[in-house]
Order: structure tokens, then C-alpha cells, then sequence
């Protein structure tokens, strides 16, 4: 398990070093067998500054190369010698300096030198994004806006992101730990013993003034497996935009090596690790019959999952079904093709469930489907803190992608 050192501190009520957190993590059962720092780009831009280019002339002694002054904010410009098609005079620009080490996209890192090419000495260097590691291009140097500030660090324009990751070796009854605020609990709880001060988490869950603003999306909950699922909280929200995340939090979810997707599903993702309990979005309007059921339907039923394959389902595995019993999703193990979230959706139905783990389990390794969203349901989830999940990531989804909360909230237990 992945914890984020700087996305743990946004639950504690106390501050203190990495290393130190890791000794006591260790001590209190959470065994962290690795602990590595984590940034954005490799190396943080670290050296690198913004330029002006001043003059731009043809080099003496190759056609393709061109000798520049560049204002980076010292007492002098720099010269550099620039084989870029696109290099110009006025332009702002990135950098490396001689001393700076920069990490291509490909290959090892490179520390600038003082160098003489075709007979001229040059100061550094002009970047290209790939050279960098901040993109794949290498058809010209980056080229920034006119208000780029020379002199300036690279690492602030470009806003370098630098956390602490841990890596966990969480054991089987340990499901409570299984999130950044679970970790959290275990840290508070630790001090509070050996400073002999109360220490609680910082708690998300501020959601008590949600609700509903409309009934225009009014949804039915049935649950006809009452072993597999003891309870299914949702509730639907209209309007939104379905656009990439905010930069926070794309930085959190990459550092614990999440991919984000889009702001509803990396939201669903996000409070997944933050609080351990799996969510799923569904298109609202690809629901049939506007209900939900869930149930097992028979024997080899096709069902096309998110990744395009289909695959067989044995009738022991639990579903997400529409009111018309058309197979949505796998339950807390994968989502459908047919119902995910996409660019132009606009009305989704969010849930938040208690799968019995077992269940789970056995589906899980039928379909070798080992999703986060899996391995925290067949561990056993806090099936009293549902609708409190459901209200932190409506709340989330609202002020990041748009929308009103439009059914009450819908909760079968």
C-alpha cells in the first residue's frame, strides 16, 4: 500500500519529518518497507531558469546552428549555442545553465558543461521538452509567454511537485489502515499515548449541509442479493463537466501511482485512498428504467467490462443491474463499457456500497480482475460510513466539476 507523506499531512493535526513517521508507522504494526521521494518532473527543474533571448545570428562555422545571448538575470547574458530550428531573438525560453543537471525523457541524467562547438564556446543550454522531462517533443526548444519573468526558477513556472511515499506492508486484518485517513488515526493515536496530548484527524467529512436542490433525477434501489450486498448508498447529480483534474489532484493520486483519468473518476479514486471505501460513477442516462438492481444473473451472461473485453459471468458474480436487469457493473470489482463515464456525459449516479467480502473475493480472481476497488472489499469495508463517503465525493465532484446534487440520497440497508 501506497501512502502519501504530504497527503497524510492534510489529516494530521501535528506536523513532523518523513523519516521520523516511518519509525513510528513501523512501531505500531504499519510496516513501511520502503520510504522514496517523489517529484512531478525528475530532478524538480532543479538549476533551471527562464531566459530571454537577446540576439539570435547564424554560426560561423555550421549551417544549422545558431549563437545566441540570453538574459537568465545574472550581471551578463549568456552565450549559447542553439541547434533548434525554432530559436529566435524576444523569445522567453528554459535554460540549463552550466552546473545544472537535466533529465531527458530518454536516456541518463546530463550536467551541463562549459563546451566549445564548432570553434565557439557556449554557456549552457536551450531546452527542449523532452530534454527536461517535462514532454516526448523534440521538434524545437519550449517556448514560453511573453510574460515569463527571466531570471526566474523553471521549477516555480512550472510548479514542480515534491512529496514522500510510503510503501506498506499492510497485513491481512489491517483493513482499518487501508487509506491516508486510517493511517492517520494510527499516527494520532500513537502520539496522543506518548505526548500525552489529544490528537484527532482533521476530518473531510464537513458534508452535513449537502442537499438535494432538485428531484429531477430520481433513481430506484433494489437489492435482491441481500448476502452479497448489505447495503448500496447513491445518489445523482445533474450538470456537470467532465473535464481533466485540478493540478492537486492529479499530484496526489500520481505519487501514489494512480493515473488520472478525469475529474469525476479521479475524484471516485481519490476518495477511495483517502477514506477506504470504493465509489462507482455511472451515466445517469445510460441507466435503464432509471432503477438499480442489484442481483446474480445466470450462468455465461456476456458482459463487456471498461477495458473492452468480454468476458463470461459465472452466476455467482454479484452485479450492478439497471432496473431491466441489464448488467452495469461487476460489483466492487470492475465497471461496464456501456456505463461508464465518458467526455459527454452530464448526469451521473454515484454509489457507495458494502460488497460481502467473500463474494468479492471469488469474483476477483474468476475474472483475474485485482483492483483497488477489490482488494478493499474483499478485506471487509465500513459498511456504517457509506452515505458519509457518498457526501464527501458529491461534495467533490460539485466544486470540481460543476452540477447540483438532483435525488435524495438514496440509501437500502
Amino acid at each position: 500500500m501506497r501512502i502519501s507523506y504530504n497527503w497524510l499531512n492534510d489529516y494530521l493535526p501535528f506536523k513532523s519529518d518523513p523519516e521520523r513517521l516511518s519509525r513510528v508507522l513501523t512501531s505500531v504494526g504499519l510496516e513501511v518497507e520502503g520510504l522514496e521521494a517523489y517529484e512531478n518532473i525528475k530532478g524538480g527543474l532543479k538549476g533551471l531558469v527562464i531566459g530571454e533571448v537577446l540576439t539570435c545570428d547564424k554560426h560561423p562555422n555550421a549551417d544549422k546552428l545558431k549563437i545566441t545571448t540570453v538574459n537568465t538575470g545574472g550581471e551578463k547574458p549568456l552565450s549559447i549555442v542553439c541547434g533548434a530550428p525554432n530559436v529566435a531573438a524576444g523569445q522567453k525560453v528554459i535554460v540549463a545553465p552550466i552546473g545544472t543537471t537535466i533529465y531527458p525523457v530518454n536516456g541518463e541524467p546530463l550536467k551541463m558543461k562549459k563546451a566549445k562547438i564548432r570553434g565557439v564556446e557556449s554557456e549552457g543550454m536551450i531546452c527542449a521538452e523532452d530534454e527536461i522531462g517535462i514532454g516526448e517533443s523534440h521538434d524545437g526548444i519550449i517556448i514560453l509567454p511573453e510574460d515569463a519573468v527571466p531570471g526566474s526558477p523553471a521549477s516555480v513556472y512550472y510548479k514542480t511537485y515534491h512529496d514522500f511515499v510510503y510503501e506498506i506492508g499492510l497485513t491481512p486484518n489491517r483493513m482499518d489502515a487501508m487509506s491516508h485517513l486510517g493511517v492517520a488515526r494510527d499516527l494520532c493515536a500513537y502520539f496522543t499515548h506518548h505526548e500525552k496530548t489529544e490528537y484527532r484527524v482533521k476530518s473531510p467529512f464537513n458534508n452535513n449541509a449537502l442537499k438535494p436542490q432538485s428531484e429531477d433525477l430520481k433513481i430506484s434501489v433494489e437489492i435482491v442479493n441481500k448476502t452479497a450486498c448489505k447495503r448500496y448508498s447513491g445518489v445523482a447529480i445533474k450538470n456537470i463537466q467532465v473535464k481533466e483534474s485540478p493540478e492537486w489532484l492529479q499530484n496526489k493520486l500520481r505519487a501514489i501511482g494512480q493515473r488520472p483519468i478525469n475529474n469525476i473518476v479521479d475524484i471516485t479514486n481519490f476518495v477511495l485512498h483517502e477514506t477506504g471505501l470504493p465509489l462507482h460513477a455511472f451515466d445517469y442516462d445510460k441507466i435503464g428504467g432509471k432503477g438499480i438492481r442489484v442481483e446474480n444473473l445466470p450462468e455465461d451472461t456476456k458482459f463487456i467490462t471498461l477495458d473492452g473485453k468480454e468476458r463470461k459471468l459465472s452466476s455467482e458474480d454479484l452485479m450492478i443491474c439497471d432496473a431491466d436487469s441489464r448488467p452495469l457493473c461487476i460489483a466492487g470489482v470492475f465497471g461496464g463499457s456501456e456505463s461508464g463515464v465518458t467526455e459527454s456525459t452530464v448526469n451521473i449516479f454515484l454509489e457507495c456500497a458494502w460488497f460481502n467480502p467473500v463474494s468479492i473475493r471469488k469474483t476477483s480472481f474468476r475474472h483475474d480482475l485485482r483492483t483497488d476497488s477489490a482488494i478493499r472489499f474483499e478485506k471487509n469495508t465500513d459498511i456504517s460510513n457509506t452515505v458519509n463517503v457518498l457526501k464527501r465525493a458529491a461534495a467533490l465532484i460539485i466544486e470540481n466539476a460543476g452540477g447540483e446534487i438532483a435525488s435524495g440520497f438514496v440509501d437500502v440497508y
